[in-house]
């Protein structure tokens, strides 16, 4: 083919039509332009997936925030990385964006810490609150004691007192978002049931040209112990030991695929 187009140019060139060999070798420019830019995303997209298939920063079944999408991963393929998101919807981003984005890995280290708030009076004692709450999370089979728990005060509002407590879980053995959730019910019973009051928004209203709205002689009486909240069987739906399996399923489904299934993932390669 070489020989064939320094022919033709030379050609041309004995034949003084230097003017039609600027013109085609301007057209050959412009095209060879043009489907450089054509082909641009589909080679930056291939070249990245060899990139993270050789560097695996994650495997199928890790749970990844990637540029801000969140899921769980399904298969890299040479153009885009598929990911089931926590509702069932599949997330396509582009092999070149996931390569030079940022990348969260939750699953890597099966440890994992949760957080939350909880209120209490502003008149409180604050210490026994934030030991009564330590040993209710220090309670659950799911929260490790090492790393150990955590609580601290953390704001003082206009009526209560924010308290910020900590806790880390297994992720191989429990569910990460039904864990915490246990873990904010057994804190806020515990503290109930200990006498502390977990106190809501409290507001004025003011009516101009009415009557003003009945008051109660005083203040209503505290709850009794027995009318205090009590522990209940935790729902099955609820229970952190279950996992998720249809987050798992849909994901090995779109592994099997149906386009082949194409994967450039290992699931026995450790992830970087």
């Amino acid at each position: 083919m070489l020989f064939v187009l320094v022919g033709l140019v030379l050609a041309l060139d004995i034949l003084n039509a230097t003017a039609l060999i600027g013109a085609v070798l301007g057209a050959a420019g412009v095209v060879g332009l043009a489907l450089g830019f054509a082909v641009r995303d589909t080679v930056e997209n291939f070249i990245a997936s060899i990139l993270l298939s050789l560097r695996q920063p994650f495997r199928p079944n890790d749970f990844v925030d990637i540029g801000g999408d969140q899921g769980t991963v399904a298969r890299l393929t040479s153009r885009a990385t598929i990911l089931i998101s926590p509702e069932g919807n599949h997330i396509r981003i582009p092999n070149a964006t996931v390569f030079k984005g940022r990348i969260v890995n939750f699953t890597r280290d099966p440890r994992r810490r949760f957080g939350f708030d909880l209120g209490v009076d502003a008149d409180a004692d604050l210490a026994a609150a934030l030991s009564t709450a330590v040993t209710a999370l220090e309670a659950q089979p799911f929260v490790l004691k090492e790393p150990e728990v955590g609580a601290w005060i953390s704001e003082v509002g206009d009526s209560n007192v924010i308290l910020t407590f900590t806790g880390w879980v297994d992720q191989t053995d429990v569910n990460f978002a039904k864990a915490r959730g246990e873990a904010i019910r057994a804190t806020k019973i515990g503290l109930e049931t200990a006498g502390f009051g977990l106190p809501e928004p409290i507001y004025r209203v003011r009516l101009d040209g009415g009557a003003a709205p009945a008051v109660p002689e005083g203040p209503p009486a505290p709850p009794t112990r027995a009318q205090k909240t009590a522990p209940t069987e935790l729902p099955v739906a609820a229970d952190p030991s279950r996992a998720e399996p249809d987050i798992a399923e849909a994901a090995e489904r779109e592994r099997e695929g149906l386009d082949g299934g194409e994967n450039l993932l290992d699931d026995q390669q450790k992830a970087e």
